[in-house]
């Protein structure tokens, strides 16, 4: 009984249009335009990691179907701040607030066309606590998970665009 409502609901699914967005491996056109996407370097600690989580998210595609030569530059630019949220009356601040922004632009370097022009962010609230070291060990951490978040956000972005994309480029030939 099971396995009959688990393919009526697979089947519905596929009615409907929906399909893995990495369907076909590395040969599929999307693990191809991740493969052929240049990061390059980002400014400050959070953009070392950010680059870092994206180039290890894009890493299958680049391992599974060989070296590609770059066809799209993703350019990022990132906004890294801590903002007090806490202050206690004698002004000393027992919450903090990091936010992490990224803006950033898929470019075709063929055309030099924008594909994507888009932001991604998030935040993390950090405990200010006595410890000096233990508050900066969580402000590190927390932009270290922001950095993955936000490496997570833009790269399923630009894997939707890429998808989208070679999906126009099929259905134009013939």
């Amino acid at each position: 009984m099971r396995i009959l409502l688990a393919l009526a609901a697979l089947s519905g699914l596929c009615a409907c249009g929906l399909s893995p967005m990495y369907a076909g491996g590395t040969s599929a056109a999307t693990a191809q335009g991740l493969a052929a996407v240049e990061i390059p370097a980002i400014q400050g600690r959070g953009g070392w990691l950010v680059k870092n989580a994206l180039d290890a998210r894009f890493a299958a595609a680049r391992n599974g179907g060989g070296e590609a030569s770059p066809q799209y530059r993703l350019d990022i630019r990132l906004d890294d701040s801590l903002e007090a949220l806490g202050v206690l009356n004698d002004d000393t601040i027992s919450r903090e607030r990091r936010i992490l922004r990224a803006r950033y632009q898929l470019v075709d370097l063929a055309t030099g066309s924008v594909l994507l022009d888009a932001t991604a962010g998030s935040d993390a609230g950090i405990d200010v606590v006595s410890s000096e070291y233990a508050t900066i060990a969580a402000e590190q951490k927390a932009l270290e998970n922001l950095a993955l978040e936000v490496a997570d956000r833009v790269a399923t972005q630009v894997a939707l665009t890429l998808r989208a994309r070679g999906a126009a480029s099929a259905a134009k030939q013939p």
